[in-house]
Protein backbone atom coordinates (compact mmCIF):
# COMPACT_ATOMS: atom_id res chain seq x y z
CA UNK A 1 0.00 0.00 0.00
CA UNK A 2 2.81 2.22 0.60
CA UNK A 3 3.90 2.02 -2.94
CA UNK A 4 0.45 2.36 -4.21
CA UNK A 5 0.74 5.68 -2.09
CA UNK A 6 4.12 6.85 -3.87
CA UNK A 7 2.75 6.32 -7.14
CA UNK A 8 0.54 9.40 -9.06
CA UNK A 9 -0.98 8.73 -11.86
CA UNK A 10 -4.04 10.33 -14.12
CA UNK A 11 -6.80 9.11 -16.26
CA UNK A 12 -5.26 7.46 -19.71
CA UNK A 13 -1.91 6.97 -18.39
CA UNK A 14 -0.33 3.42 -18.60
CA UNK A 15 0.70 2.09 -15.68
CA UNK A 16 2.76 -1.20 -15.14
CA UNK A 17 3.41 -3.23 -12.11
CA UNK A 18 6.13 -4.97 -12.09
CA UNK A 19 6.50 -8.21 -9.63
CA UNK A 20 3.27 -7.18 -8.97
CA UNK A 21 2.08 -10.56 -6.88
CA UNK A 22 -1.78 -11.18 -6.70
CA UNK A 23 -1.83 -7.44 -7.74
CA UNK A 24 -2.11 -5.43 -4.72
CA UNK A 25 0.07 -2.12 -5.28
CA UNK A 26 -1.42 -2.01 -9.09
CA UNK A 27 -5.12 -2.58 -8.50
CA UNK A 28 -4.76 -0.13 -5.52
CA UNK A 29 -3.37 2.28 -8.59
CA UNK A 30 -6.69 1.13 -10.67
CA UNK A 31 -9.02 2.04 -7.65
CA UNK A 32 -7.50 5.32 -7.26
CA UNK A 33 -7.41 6.53 -10.66
CA UNK A 34 -9.69 6.24 -12.54
CA UNK A 35 -9.12 5.51 -16.47
CA UNK A 36 -5.67 4.40 -16.20
CA UNK A 37 -4.93 1.17 -18.00
CA UNK A 38 -2.99 -0.79 -15.45
CA UNK A 39 -0.84 -3.26 -16.52
CA UNK A 40 0.15 -5.99 -14.00
CA UNK A 41 3.59 -8.28 -14.64
CA UNK A 42 3.83 -11.51 -12.51
CA UNK A 43 6.69 -14.46 -13.34
CA UNK A 44 4.67 -16.85 -11.16
CA UNK A 45 1.97 -18.16 -13.17
CA UNK A 46 -0.11 -18.80 -9.46
CA UNK A 47 0.19 -15.62 -8.46
CA UNK A 48 -0.55 -13.67 -11.81
CA UNK A 49 -4.41 -16.52 -12.04
CA UNK A 50 -4.86 -14.92 -8.35
CA UNK A 51 -4.44 -11.19 -9.62
CA UNK A 52 -6.78 -12.31 -12.82
CA UNK A 53 -9.04 -13.06 -9.35
CA UNK A 54 -8.68 -10.23 -7.37
CA UNK A 55 -9.47 -8.45 -10.73
CA UNK A 56 -12.64 -9.42 -11.22
CA UNK A 57 -13.95 -9.81 -7.16
CA UNK A 58 -12.66 -6.05 -7.04
CA UNK A 59 -14.38 -5.24 -10.34
CA UNK A 60 -11.23 -3.36 -11.48
CA UNK A 61 -10.04 -3.21 -15.08
CA UNK A 62 -6.03 -4.90 -15.26
CA UNK A 63 -4.02 -6.74 -18.19
CA UNK A 64 -1.89 -9.62 -16.68
CA UNK A 65 1.16 -10.67 -18.11
CA UNK A 66 3.12 -13.76 -17.01
CA UNK A 67 6.47 -12.65 -17.93
CA UNK A 68 10.51 -12.93 -16.49
CA UNK A 69 11.31 -9.07 -15.65
CA UNK A 70 14.86 -10.46 -16.79
CA UNK A 71 13.56 -10.97 -20.39
CA UNK A 72 14.69 -9.32 -23.36
CA UNK A 73 12.91 -6.27 -25.07
CA UNK A 74 12.06 -8.66 -27.73
CA UNK A 75 9.68 -10.72 -24.91
CA UNK A 76 8.51 -7.84 -23.28
CA UNK A 77 7.21 -5.91 -26.73
CA UNK A 78 6.00 -9.60 -27.74
CA UNK A 79 3.94 -8.94 -24.61
CA UNK A 80 2.91 -5.52 -25.41
CA UNK A 81 5.27 -3.74 -23.50
CA UNK A 82 7.42 -2.01 -26.28
CA UNK A 83 9.90 0.45 -25.36
CA UNK A 84 8.92 3.82 -24.37
CA UNK A 85 5.09 2.81 -24.41
CA UNK A 86 4.85 3.45 -20.53
CA UNK A 87 3.98 6.45 -18.19
CA UNK A 88 4.32 4.99 -14.59
CA UNK A 89 6.16 2.17 -13.75
CA UNK A 90 5.79 0.69 -9.89
CA UNK A 91 7.63 -1.98 -8.57
CA UNK A 92 8.69 -3.88 -5.35
CA UNK A 93 12.06 -5.66 -6.69
CA UNK A 94 13.15 -8.49 -4.05
CA UNK A 95 15.57 -7.15 -1.90
CA UNK A 96 16.92 -9.13 1.15
CA UNK A 97 20.61 -9.97 0.89
CA UNK A 98 21.07 -13.07 0.48
CA UNK A 99 24.43 -12.71 2.96
CA UNK A 100 22.32 -11.78 5.63
CA UNK A 101 19.09 -13.49 4.73
CA UNK A 102 17.77 -16.95 5.20
CA UNK A 103 16.40 -18.22 1.51
CA UNK A 104 13.36 -20.04 2.12
CA UNK A 105 13.40 -23.65 0.89
CA UNK A 106 10.45 -22.65 -1.70
CA UNK A 107 11.87 -21.59 -4.52
CA UNK A 108 9.39 -19.25 -5.60
CA UNK A 109 9.49 -17.25 -2.41
CA UNK A 110 13.15 -16.91 -2.82
CA UNK A 111 12.82 -15.29 -6.12
CA UNK A 112 10.55 -13.05 -4.88
CA UNK A 113 12.33 -11.95 -1.56
CA UNK A 114 15.93 -12.34 -2.15
CA UNK A 115 18.29 -10.36 -4.60
CA UNK A 116 20.87 -12.08 -6.76
CA UNK A 117 23.42 -9.86 -7.69
CA UNK A 118 21.88 -8.47 -11.01
CA UNK A 119 18.81 -8.21 -9.43
CA UNK A 120 18.23 -4.69 -9.47
CA UNK A 121 20.17 -4.05 -12.28
CA UNK A 122 17.71 -6.10 -14.80
CA UNK A 123 14.42 -4.44 -12.70
CA UNK A 124 15.35 -0.82 -13.13
CA UNK A 125 16.62 -1.81 -17.10
CA UNK A 126 13.01 -2.95 -17.64
CA UNK A 127 11.56 0.09 -16.12
CA UNK A 128 14.21 2.43 -17.98
CA UNK A 129 13.37 0.68 -21.08
CA UNK A 130 9.11 0.83 -21.03
CA UNK A 131 8.96 4.17 -19.58
CA UNK A 132 8.56 7.12 -22.21
CA UNK A 133 11.02 10.34 -22.00
CA UNK A 134 9.68 11.86 -18.63
CA UNK A 135 8.07 8.98 -17.59
CA UNK A 136 7.94 8.13 -13.77
CA UNK A 137 9.72 5.42 -11.40
CA UNK A 138 8.15 4.89 -8.19
CA UNK A 139 9.85 1.93 -6.22
CA UNK A 140 10.11 0.80 -2.25
CA UNK A 141 13.94 -0.58 -1.48
CA UNK A 142 16.15 -1.46 1.58
CA UNK A 143 17.44 1.96 3.45
CA UNK A 144 20.37 0.41 3.84
CA UNK A 145 21.37 -0.27 0.62
CA UNK A 146 20.05 3.33 -0.76
CA UNK A 147 23.91 4.17 -2.09
CA UNK A 148 23.24 0.66 -4.33
CA UNK A 149 20.02 2.10 -5.61
CA UNK A 150 20.82 5.96 -6.71
CA UNK A 151 23.78 4.18 -8.27
CA UNK A 152 21.58 1.97 -10.98
CA UNK A 153 19.35 5.25 -11.06
CA UNK A 154 22.39 7.14 -12.17
CA UNK A 155 21.83 5.85 -15.47
CA UNK A 156 18.96 7.59 -17.33
CA UNK A 157 16.67 8.65 -14.21
CA UNK A 158 16.60 11.91 -12.22
CA UNK A 159 15.07 14.27 -10.45
CA UNK A 160 14.90 12.38 -7.29
CA UNK A 161 12.41 11.89 -4.89
CA UNK A 162 13.69 9.85 -1.54
CA UNK A 163 11.05 9.56 1.51
CA UNK A 164 12.69 7.31 4.49
CA UNK A 165 9.99 5.06 6.05
CA UNK A 166 10.44 4.32 9.75
CA UNK A 167 8.91 1.76 12.04
CA UNK A 168 8.97 4.02 14.74
CA UNK A 169 10.49 7.44 15.18
CA UNK A 170 13.40 6.96 16.61
CA UNK A 171 14.71 3.97 14.93
CA UNK A 172 16.78 4.31 11.43
CA UNK A 173 14.64 4.24 8.41
CA UNK A 174 13.89 0.72 7.32
CA UNK A 175 12.94 1.51 3.51
CA UNK A 176 13.16 3.76 1.26
CA UNK A 177 10.31 5.20 -1.71
CA UNK A 178 11.90 6.66 -4.52
CA UNK A 179 9.97 8.48 -7.23
CA UNK A 180 12.80 8.57 -10.54
CA UNK A 181 12.42 10.39 -13.90
CA UNK A 182 13.21 8.92 -16.78
CA UNK A 183 15.44 11.92 -18.20
CA UNK A 184 15.05 13.88 -15.26
CA UNK A 185 17.49 16.94 -14.50
CA UNK A 186 15.97 18.24 -11.20
CA UNK A 187 18.02 17.94 -8.22
CA UNK A 188 17.75 15.44 -5.92
CA UNK A 189 14.82 15.92 -3.23
CA UNK A 190 14.89 14.49 0.47
CA UNK A 191 11.69 14.37 2.05
CA UNK A 192 11.19 13.86 5.59
CA UNK A 193 10.50 10.48 6.83
CA UNK A 194 7.11 8.80 6.84
CA UNK A 195 6.85 6.89 10.75
CA UNK A 196 4.49 3.81 10.43
CA UNK A 197 4.11 3.34 14.60
CA UNK A 198 3.83 5.30 17.89
CA UNK A 199 4.87 3.91 20.83
CA UNK A 200 3.76 1.15 21.70
CA UNK A 201 3.75 -0.24 18.26
CA UNK A 202 0.09 1.21 17.54
CA UNK A 203 -0.44 2.44 14.43
CA UNK A 204 0.24 6.27 13.28
CA UNK A 205 -2.97 7.23 12.23
CA UNK A 206 -1.85 10.08 10.17
CA UNK A 207 -1.06 7.34 8.24
CA UNK A 208 -4.00 5.14 7.96
CA UNK A 209 -5.13 6.37 5.11
CA UNK A 210 -2.16 5.90 3.28
CA UNK A 211 -2.03 2.35 3.93
CA UNK A 212 -5.94 2.00 3.23
CA UNK A 213 -5.13 2.60 -0.36
CA UNK A 214 -6.75 5.76 -0.23
CA UNK A 215 -4.70 8.71 -0.16
CA UNK A 216 -1.30 9.73 -2.06
CA UNK A 217 1.53 10.76 -0.18
CA UNK A 218 2.60 14.27 -0.61
CA UNK A 219 5.85 13.48 -2.05
CA UNK A 220 4.48 11.60 -5.06
CA UNK A 221 2.41 14.63 -6.09
CA UNK A 222 3.37 15.95 -9.36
Amino acid sequence: MLLAAATSAKSGDRVVDLGAGVGAAGLAVARRVAGAEIVLVEIDPGLADLARENCRSNGLQAKVIVLDIASGAQHFAGAGLPADSVDVVLMNPPFNDPRRHRSSPDKARELAHVAKAATLDSWVHAARRMLKSGGVLTMIWRADALAELLTVLDRGFGSLRILPVHGVAAAPAIRVLVRATKGGRAPLAFYPGLVLNQPPHIPNPAVEDVLAGRELLAFARP
